[in-house]
């Protein structure tokens, strides 16, 4: 460790101080602890212990590999640097064969090798100790990650004296008190970065990389590394740091029906203390599938634990809920023919239409036992692996895929009955043999090459057969550069491509762009033999499959094009996606921003109605519906009128909706506040009827009061028309359009009061049945004297 001075002392004075430990006395079990596993030695055993210096429980460590293996809570967006705090604990080792005393340190981790001791204190065995000092960060300290832990002094080869170095020990009455957390940085982008009319980016509210297309039940869901996990844009700059791939532990979840208007579906916590599988740290490179496994179908979602392992987390439906099968990594360093392979990461799934599942992992630098310009060409550093029968764990031996010029991001699809095998291209150096001349017909630096072949276990160098894709900067130009990431589905006959650029950030913050990328999908198209037809990067994208059908509640989180929001989870479940789906509200809403839908068709008969559930936050605001552009005609105005804080339903009646246009919501109100949230939306079709004149009278007949009923088809269709009173009925079936049906009832009185006849037509509008019911008044008759 390296090993920093303490300060002893009154704590600083501090007008907002606070605690930043979460159940520092261990009174909730474990919960927000776990032990330090920032090296890959580290490992101990944490367990709730009833001897505790105060209250019910303390921590209890045990099996320590390491002298920082120790109870840890992650502190990271909590302390800021240059900020002084004061940390307080109680500790107590009780070893027989320890020493008599024994110094520990409370130590902070701020990523990499940055290890700081902040407070010491010196234990006598058997009794508790007290941590009591203060610490200051530094001014320059990086604090994006900050985690604190307790461990022994740093010794390299501990194991040699575990009793002096490695024994058990209980922490207790935890508290690191201080400047309170800063308010989070805004992730919310406020630039428009999908432009109206151009389908990539995906969406333009956030970013996400190394999509993966899943096509379940009519709908595209692309998982993707999250990106905006450590966006923090400058508030005044608007610039962010560069990308910190070490915080990334969520997978971002969106999907289409259409492949235009896109739901969010927010980020699956997948790895860290919090997360699905929390033996593992980060969440890269996402690849998913599904299988029928003892009669139910499952989905399971494979990741990238870092560089150095990949696993798999089980749902239940492609938006979860979510589990972990295994309480270690599916690949890592003991998977049989992966011990060469450098990084051991980027997992792609592939079920074969025999139900045989299969996993292609690995990249990274090629081994320095082969010759430079076979390290450079065909570096061997990709596998292929069959799965077994649970999808959950790997039968056999890894199968080398000898791709040219390979570093990562393998993928595997078949069609007609031949296997492809796409995959990312290196840059070269030293990683790679140094001054290296590619083959000729090999790929450049960061392309997308690929193979084929008729065995998904068989890639030898000759199944190449060119280049996919070329670098995405030769499409979008200066600072869209670097490695790419990339998936083919196929979806209602057509085959697409997904990749990734730093578009998005690139609208953000012009050409110098900081690692942020967004998700692009072009169609795939195949020449007669089977090769692929290399694919062009455009912003214009793909061609929306169907127009969006408005005519239901749905998500409002469902952007064709936004400007200025985000979007955040809240309890409950989705309105349009069932119990199983988390619920996703559209946040951050500022006078002038908006969201968009891509060709949503109202139909001949049109809508006559909105409705959204919306979450006052301010008085005043209100949603103005247009169409076709963002200052298009308004055809609605809803009044966001309900109680401020509370969710309510309003309504907002619709003049002049029909056909297919793009839809606008824009948001006004007061300046400087967030107006509303919204949940769903709604519109309600105008009612169809059937245009028809009626008329009814009274006359007398032979001393007696008839009722007589008329009405006339004004439809450009037959149509069948029932005449109803209390004195009798009658059906007409197939009226010519211009005919009428009439009937005279005979009442069988000399006197009837006035009343009221029911006629009802029947017919078809655009080949829609439909069904209109009128009712006329006729008036008294008396007949005689």
């Amino acid at each position: 460790m390296l090993a920093a001075g303490f300060v002893t002392g009154a704590a600083p004075v501090q007008a907002a101080d606070t605690n930043l430990i979460v159940n520092g006395g261990f009174e909730d079990g474990l919960t927000n602890w776990f032990v330090n596993n920032g090296n890959a030695a580290d490992g101990a055993q944490l367990a709730a212990s009833s001897d505790a210096y105060s209250g019910a429980n303390a921590a209890l460590v045990t099996g320590r590999a390491t002298t920082g293996s120790g109870p840890m809570q992650d502190l990271s967006g909590k302390v800021q640097a240059g900020q002084a705090y004061t940390l307080t604990a109680r500790i107590k080792y009780e070893n027989a064969s320890g020493p008599a005393t024994k110094q520990f340190f409370a130590t902070m981790h701020y990523g990499g090798g940055t290890y700081t001791n902040l407070v010491s204190v010196t234990a006598t065995k058997g009794q508790w100790a007290q941590f009591n000092g203060t610490f200051t960060i530094p001014a320059g300290q990086a604090v994006s990650t900050a985690r604190l832990f307790f461990e022994t002094p740093w010794t390299a080869t501990p194991a040699t004296d575990p009793d002096l170095h490695l024994m058990d020990f209980k922490l207790d009455d935890v508290s690191v008190v201080g400047a309170a957390p800063p308010a989070p940085a805004s992730k919310t982008i406020e630039v428009v970065g999908k432009l109206p009319g151009e389908h990539n980016p995906l969406i333009g509210h956030k970013f996400g990389a190394d999509g993966f297309g899943l096509v379940h039940d009519g709908r595209v869901y692309m998982y993707m590394t999250n990106d905006t996990q450590g966006y923090a844009p400058n508030p005044t700059t608007g610039v962010s740091p560069g990308i910190n791939y070490g915080d990334i532990n969520q997978i971002t979840v969106i999907s289409s029906a259409d492949l235009v208007n896109w739901t969010d579906h927010g980020e699956i916590q997948v790895a860290g203390p919090n997360g699905v599988a929390p033996f593992t740290a980060n969440s890269w490179a996402p690849g998913i599938t599904k299988k029928v496994v003892n009669g139910q179908e499952k989905f399971f979602l494979y990741y990238a634990n870092g560089g150095g392992s990949s696993n798999v987390i089980t749902g239940a439906s492609p938006l979860g809920p979510w589990t972990s099968e295994r309480t270690s990594t599916l690949i890592n360093g003991s998977t049989p023919g992966a011990e060469d392979v450098a990084w051991k990461f980027d997992p792609a799934p592939f079920v074969d239409d025999d139900g045989q599942p299969y996993l292609y992992f690995g990249g990274g630098p090629a081994s320095t036992s082969m010759p430079p310009a076979e390290r450079f060409n065909n570096p061997k550093n990709i596998r292929a692996i069959e799965l077994d029968d649970s999808m959950v764990a790997t039968q056999g031996t890894a199968a080398v895929v000898d791709a040219p010029v390979a570093f990562e991001a393998g993928h595997v699809f078949k069609r007609e009955g031949r296997y492809y095998f796409s995959y990312s291209s290196h840059f070269g150096g030293n990683d790679f043999g140094g001054s290296q001349q590619p083959l000729p017909g090999y790929p450049g630096g960061g392309q997308i090459g690929y193979l084929i072949s008729d065995n998904p276990m068989s890639w030898p160098k000759e199944t190449y057969a060119g280049v996919l894709f070329p670098n995405q900067s030769q499409f979008f130009g200066a600072g869209t550069g670097g490695n790419n990431h990339q998936s083919v589905f196929e979806f209602e006959g057509k085959y697409y491509f997904s990749y990734h650029a730093p578009t998005l950030n690139k609208r953000i913050n012009g050409n110098t762009t900081q690692g942020y990328r967004s998700p692009h999908i072009q169609e795939l198209a195949f020449n007669p033999d089977g090769t692929i037809q290399q694919v062009v990067g455009t912003y214009a994208g793909v061609n929306q499959v169907r127009d969006f059908d408005p005519y239901r509640v749905f998500e409002a989180e469902t952007f064709g094009w936004s400007k200025g929001v985000a979007t955040a989870k809240v309890d409950g479940s989705s309105a349009q996606f069932g119990g199983a789906a988390p619920n996703l509200v559209v946040r951050d809403v500022d006078n002038g921003d908006w969201t968009a839908l891509s060709s949503v068709d109202f139909g001949d008969n049109g809508a006559q109605s909105v409705t959204a559930k919306v979450r006052a936050l301010a008085a005043g605001g209100q949603i103005q519906v247009r169409l076709d552009t963002a200052t298009g005609p308004v055809v609605g105005t809803v009044a966001v009128d309900a109680p401020v804080g509370q969710w309510a339903e309003v309504t907002a009646d619709l003049d002049g909706v029909s056909g297919v246009h793009d839809v606008y919501f824009t948001y006004t109100g007061p300046a400087g506040v967030d107006l509303f949230e919204i949940d769903t939306w709604a519109f309600q079709a105008a009612s169809l009827e059937l245009p028809v004149t009626v008329t009814a009278s009274a006359r007398c007949v032979g001393g007696k009061v008839y009722v007589a009923v008329q009405a006339r088809n004004d439809h450009d269709a037959p149509v069948g028309i029932a005449l109803e009173t209390p004195y009798g009925e009658r059906s007409f079936a197939a009226v010519a359009p211009g005919a009428n049906a009439y009937q005279s009832f005979n009442t069988r009185a000399v006197s009837v009061p006035a009343g009221s006849a029911t006629v009802r037509v029947t017919g078809a509008i655009g080949g829609q049945d439909v069904t209109t019911v009128r009712t006329v008044q006729h008036p008294a008759g008396t007949c005689g004297g």
